[in-house]
């Protein structure tokens, strides 16, 4: 009878612990929303490849942005973020106070979106405008209309974080941080900052890196891109 009882205790056991790996890897329903992992996926960016150069407009201004922009900054961040998804939304508050924290530091960040809008009318530029202003985001917010430049940069998920060293070469590529929607789990960027600080500092960003999860990006019909 115990050792039927401890039989069970361990299938148990086993199948929590596939649970949680098969959530690492695939992510959660939020809201109805499937979650996206960039983990295991093949020909996506790798460290050490330069960042795409892009022209988009920011849904703020209306002015063009592109890589040259931040040719000043020792370090750039982008991020792939869109309006109506509950990953974005979980992280958005302390994305904001990255911004901020690190001002003036070294750090310039981009933020882009790339959703198509037909589908999706909350990731329209409008929309993302008043997010923006709202949120109160000290930096850019881009349009990609055409989604050219989220394939450049391999984009899998919103949000998808993508760091690069002063010479633009990616140094981080994962997750903002290991909160998620309804985890309990404090946001604070940790991943990130960690990254941040590494080559702020001169030091090598670890390599020992945790996919991003988030919403899938919202291809137009026909634009799925080769990488998956």
């Amino acid at each position: 009878m115990k050792l039927a009882k401890r039989k069970i205790s361990l299938r148990m056991a086993w199948m929590i612990v596939l649970g949680f790996l098969i959530l690492g890897s695939f992510g959660v329903c939020i809201n109805g929303e499937a979650a996206m992992s960039t983990g295991g996926k093949a020909g996506l960016m790798k460290l050490g490849d330069t960042a795409p150069d892009f022209k988009l407009p920011d849904v703020v201004t209306g002015k063009e942005v592109t890589l040259g922009n931040f040719k000043d900054s020792k370090v750039l961040l982008v991020a792939v973020i869109c309006r109506h998804c509950p990953f974005v939304q979980h992280v958005k508050k302390e994305l904001v106070r990255l911004g901020r924290d690190y001002q003036g530091k070294g750090l310039a960040i981009v933020a882009i979106s790339a959703n198509d809008p037909a589908g999706y009318p909350e990731d329209a530029p409008g929309k993302l405008k008043e997010m923006a202003l709202e949120a109160g985001f000290t930096f850019p917010l881009v349009f990609d209309e055409t989604q050219a430049t989220a394939k450049a940069y391999t984009a899998v998920s919103t949000p998808d974080f993508f760091l690069f060293d002063q010479e633009r070469k990616l140094v981080y590529r994962g997750q903002f941080d290991d909160s998620r929607p309804k985890s309990g789990i404090p946001v604070t960027g940790k991943d990130v900052r960690v990254a941040i600080d590494a080559v702020l500092g001169g030091r090598p960003v670890s390599q020992n890196q945790r996919p991003s999860v988030g919403c899938s990006i919202k291809w137009k019909p026909g634009k799925n891109p080769d990488y998956r």
